[in-house]
């Protein structure tokens, strides 16, 4: 085990509280005006699934399980689940559905991502930070509306909602963050 600092914790680390692995859903640290900062950690326990809500001062310590990271390609999903396979020796993993998580809908075919494995198990999986994803629907620009703050809602290709510029269209290729949801930049492609 490797104990790290409670404000290192991202999403999709493993961690061992009280004997049990529990995988990291969402990771927040919060910096009060008076107090101490603390890390609130949503978490799900692997053996079960049942899920969890933890609350550490920022600098307290943490075990973190030892699991190994490895890059992996998506390749399909089936009944099975998802299945992805490793591009240095070939062998194929199968993650199931509450594993992946809401991650499902960003992934594509041939993306590399990185699987948490434990005794040739996924317990979790990182998606890359960013994907590249069309615009199918968006409201038209409002007149006298400026790009300064002002966002609209928009439907992704993959069936996600975000909120965009004022002066994407749709039908164009944009840079969105896994993490949540939000809009980055256009498409440099």
């Amino acid at each position: 085990m490797v104990k790290v600092i409670a404000s290192s914790i991202r999403k999709g680390n493993v961690l061992e509280v009280d004997g049990k692995l529990y995988v990291v859903l969402t990771a927040a640290n919060f910096h009060p005006g008076k107090g101490t900062p603390v890390t609130q950690i949503d978490m799900r326990r692997i053996s079960d699934g049942t899920k969890v809500s933890e609350r550490w001062r920022t600098t307290e310590q943490v075990e973190r399980a030892f699991v190994e990271d490895v890059n992996h390609q998506y390749l399909y999903e089936d009944s099975e689940g998802f299945h992805f396979m490793n591009p240095e020796n070939y062998d194929q993993v199968v993650v199931d559905v509450e594993t992946m998580g809401d991650d499902k809908a960003y992934l594509q075919e041939g993306m590399t991502c990185i699987l948490s494995m434990h005794e040739g198990i996924a317990l979790a999986i990182q998606m890359p930070r960013t994907v590249t994803l069309e615009i199918m629907e968006t409201e038209p620009v409002v007149k006298g509306q400026t790009a300064s703050s002002s966002y609209k809602p928009a439907m992704l290709s993959n069936g996600v909602r975000t909120m965009v510029p004022p002066h994407i269209n749709a039908g164009t290729r944009v840079v969105i963050m896994t993490e949540d949801n939000s809009y980055m930049e256009r498409a440099k492609d």
